[in-house]
């Protein structure tokens, strides 16, 4: 589209500018693991490096792989930094060392890798981006399930959790390169274990290595890459400021009109939009004819506004001369490449004035496809949408009046002065006057008015309205002309104005407001000022509404409001629990007095505005569905940063809390350790001497159960610490299960024990010593609530993924609804009083079994009883003695 403002956009400017300034990063982008990201960015590196570049390998990981150590050898490699971490010697990239080293380009393998304890930043991106500040470039490697935006989608097909993301900002300024490999392929490179070693293979290729998720990897990566180049792309071409749309990446514009049937042209572009994975937007053009529209029309333009913000789009409200003109800047703004545009049945006469704009669009557009909704009803007659004064006033006809009058005395004394042929042009004073004040009606009168005095009082004949002279008859139009294209010119001039001034208005009053919001710190005086700006800005009363124990209440409002009604609590629910506007002027409760909208963020509805007028009107009108979209951003922010606030100060009290527990129960833990030695050592003395003393079992049996309740405390205050040092390895678990019942033997005397754990299980992946801890705690636990029965059932079996070991007892089993509650701190079963229970062994086996990534849950027996099941995932290859296989933490490439 054409336009006369050629001057790049100084917010793409300033972002370049600041890029300038920094290195640059270049991300590697795969679907998944083994498809060639380090090694393609060893490739280029090496290619930098034989232009001349100053390269060097900040962190590289060849997960034991020849071929791409092989790769390292042109390359400097700064030495990684050892951290001391629970005992052990970690290696980290060294990034002081990268900085002093002051390469032209770095390369850092892993961009999402979690830093150990003690570096100066919990993530590696977070490394990059000190590189980058200190204008170091970076080549950098990542799997698309690593974008944090992508997480949750990832997740639900794959059925694999990541842990370790990188936030979408890093890909802001980046350049992207996709390493692509066809599904087939890639499968093919993991059975001949260029991926992973083969017996993790053949389960990586039954879960997350399928063809299907691969393939729906490969097109997140895909569709990810291409946007962040359209992106880069428009921000180049606006810091260039060079026309056309540059389809990188499709945007889709629906134009809204007062028309009926603009709620169909936005649910197509809603489906359009989604097909081709776009944004889209709503956009109204505001021209001059909008001040005569009656109350339907406008009612529809805010309705249609609003069903587009529903459905997802963004919606603006742009103030322009005439349609055709607002709707060709935005489009060239927005760099629109889809167009959705209804067209009307309109009178020729209408298109003879105002032009079409589907002609418009059609002729104009360049690289731009322009879809068009025929209209499903004939356009409201002129005569249906009322306009106000077309024709002046009263009160402006008499001004006019006078001044024609008065030019004419005027004229009657200069005329010996200046003669006849001089009078015209004095007759034009009134008529531009008209013309610029009161627009083009009026001035055509002043025209027709001031032609008729100068032919009636100094045209010849005098005193009578005939013409003699054919060029008197030129002199009276050409005055009835120039108060046309006058009164035309000076209505343009004046809509701009006005359009203008509003638009400077309202931007004004909502950075007023954005800053009024910026400068509160609690939520009584965030919502008094929100309900005080918005009630000020749109002339309506406003209401917020929070919940408060449960209840949705009235937490200010401007001015005071009484009760709301049972019909406006009933919206206000609504709105609260749907998130989506509720009662007057809404498709939803609209007996109500009162409109509601939701401050809704990514935390959920954080309140809820209502707005009404005195007088029953809609409370927003087309005009100002925008600017109350805009007001409601704005405070919905300033809510979220309440709650953010709220949120950190709980999780720093929550710390302090944890930590003051934690350092609690190791003082504890290791105060009683050695009184506990001294009263078992006296124990054993007095059994020595007195062996037939029915005391000593007893003591030895209390003995035992403090040395085990002082144990889990300490176990607690490992798992709190993230202290927990793992050494997994193959484990047999007929073995661990036996080692278990043989240290509770006296807690088991009396108690037969079921073992039905076959010999033939697969060894399964955990560390030994937390794996009996677990066993432990559940046969202690079964003990304590075996009830009278005293039968405990050990089960061990295989299914096609996993080995199942269950703890089954005879007691009275668990609440109904505690299945998950029974594994946190503290957290007591039926008895455990009586027992002696401490509420720690049940949170200690899920500690311990998350941090070994065994599942665990609880459950109770059909034929009573509680059960507990380990459910172990990773199984040890047969014949492995040495590292359990897994799929490693890294992402191997």
């Amino acid at each position: 589209m054409a336009s006369n403002d050629t001057r790049p956009s100084p917010d793409a400017l300033l972002r370049a500018a600041e890029r300038e300034e920094r290195g640059k990063l270049k991300i590697f982008l795969g679907a998944a693991p083994g498809v060639g990201k380090t090694f393609e960015m060893l490739r280029e590196g090496a290619e930098r490096k034989k232009a001349g570049a100053d390269v060097v390998i900040a962190v590289v990981e060849t997960h034991g792989r020849a071929e791409t150590a092989a790769l390292l050898e042109p390359f400097e490699v700064i030495p990684r930094r050892a951290i001391d971490y629970q005992g052990h010697k970690l290696e980290e990239m060294d990034l002081d060392a990268v900085l002093a080293r002051q390469p032209e380009l770095a390369l850092v393998d892993e961009f999402a890798h979690t830093n150990v304890e003690g570096s100066r930043h919990p993530k590696r991106w977070q490394d990059v981006a000190e590189l980058l500040d200190a204008g170091i470039d970076v080549y950098t490697t990542l799997n698309i399930q690593h974008v944090e935006s992508l997480n949750d989608v990832v997740a639900s097909f794959t059925k694999v959790r990541v842990r370790e993301t990188v936030p979408d900002s890093v890909f802001e300024g980046a350049e992207i390169e996709v390493v692509d490999l066809p599904p087939d392929e890639l499968i093919e490179r993991l059975k001949e274990g260029k991926v992973y070693i083969p017996a993790e293979a053949s389960r990586a290729l039954g879960h997350f290595f399928s063809k299907a998720n691969l393939s729906a990897l490969r097109e997140m990566a895909l569709r990810r890459a291409a946007l962040t180049v359209d992106r880069a792309l428009l921000e180049d071409l606006d810091a260039s400021a060079l026309p056309g749309t540059y389809a990188g990446g499709e945007r889709v514009l629906v134009a809204v009109s007062e028309l009926p049937g603009s709620d169909t042209m936005v649910r197509a572009a809603k489906r359009m939009a989604d097909a081709l994975r776009a944004p889209w937007q709503a956009v109204y053009i505001e021209t001059p004819r909008a001040e005569s529209f009656d109350e339907a029309a406008k009612h529809r333009v805010a309705d249609t506004l609003r069903l587009a913000a529903s459905l997802g789009a963004t919606i603006a409200t742009v103030p322009a001369a005439s349609v055709i003109e607002g709707l060709s800047r935005h489009i060239q703004g927005m760099r629109a490449t889809q167009l959705v545009i209804g067209k009307s049945v309109r009178s020729w006469w209408f298109e003879l004035r105002h032009g079409s704009v589907v002609n418009a669009m059609l002729r104009e557009s360049d690289g731009l496809a322009v879809h068009v909704i025929p209209a499903q009803t004939a356009a409201p007659k002129p005569g249906t949408v009322r306009q106000k004064g077309k024709w002046g006033r009263g009160p402006n006809h008499l001004v006019i009046v006078g001044m024609i009058v008065a030019t004419t005395l005027l004229a009657r004394l200069a005329e010996p002065l200046i003669g006849v042929g001089g009078i015209d042009l004095l007759y034009l004073l009134p008529v531009l006057f008209a013309s610029g004040r009161y627009g083009l009606r009026p001035g055509l009168i002043a025209g027709v008015l001031a032609g008729l005095a100068y032919n009636f009082f100094f045209l010849p004949p005098l005193y009578t309205l005939t013409i003699a002279d054919p060029q008197s008859v030129l002199t009276m139009f050409v005055l009835i002309g120039i108060g046309a294209f006058t009164a035309n010119l000076a209505g343009r001039l004046k809509s701009r104005a006005t359009l203008g001034a509003r638009s400077a208005q309202e931007n004004a009053a909502v950075a007023a407001f954005g800053q009024a919001l910026a400068r509160t710190s609690d939520w009584e005086t965030t919502s008094r000022i929100t309900c005080e700006e918005i009630a000020r800005l749109l002339e309506v009363d406003v209401v917020l509404l929070n919940q408060r124990d449960g209840t949705l209440v009235p937490v200010a409002s401007a001015p005071e409001v009484g009760s709301l009604g049972p019909v406006n609590q009933a919206a206000a629910e609504w709105t609260w629990s749907r998130g989506e506007p509720a009662g007057a002027g809404t498709a939803t409760l609209n007996a109500a007095d009162w409109q509601f909208h939701p401050l809704k963020t990514a935390l959920g509805v954080l309140a809820v505005i209502g707005l009404s007028r005195e007088d029953g009107r809609d409370p927003v009108s087309a005009d100002r569905a925008v600017l109350l979209s805009t007001l409601l951003g704005q405070a919905a922010l300033a809510h979220e940063r309440l709650k953010l606030e709220d949120q950190v100060r709980e999780v720093s009290v929550l710390k302090e809390r944890d930590r003051l527990r934690a350092a609690l129960l190791s003082s504890i833990g290791h105060d009683l350790r050695t009184p506990l030695t001294t009263v078992a050592g006296s124990v054993e003395a007095i059994a020595a001497e007195h062996p037939d003393d029915p005391n000593v079992p007893l003591a030895k049996a209390e003995i035992a159960r403090l040395r085990r309740f002082l144990d889990n405390l300490l176990d607690m205050v490992r798992i709190d610490a993230g202290a927990l040092k793992l050494a997994p390895e193959p484990t047999d678990l007929t073995d661990a299960v036996g080692g278990a019942v043989h240290d509770l033997k006296d807690l088991l005397r009396g108690r037969h024990i079921d073992l039905k754990v076959p010999a033939n299980l697969p060894f399964v992946t955990a560390d030994p010593t937390l794996l009996h801890h677990i066993l432990i705690n559940l046969l202690a636990n079964a003990a304590v609530h075996g009830g009278d029965d005293g039968t405990i059932v050990i089960e061990g079996r295989r299914t096609p993924d996993a080995v199942l070991l269950s703890v089954r007892d005879r007691g009275p089993g668990l609440q109904a609804g505690s299945e998950a509650r029974v594994f946190e701190t503290f957290a007591q079963g039926r008895g455990s009083d009586r027992h002696g229970g401490s509420g720690l062994g049940l949170a200690i086996v899920k500690g311990f079994a998350d941090a070994m990534a065994i599942d665990v849950n609880a459950s109770n027996d059909p034929d009573g009883g509680a059960v507990f099941t380990l459910r172990f995932t990773r199984i040890a290859p047969a014949g492995e003695t040495g590292a359990a296989s897994t799929l490693p933490e890294e992402d191997p490439e």
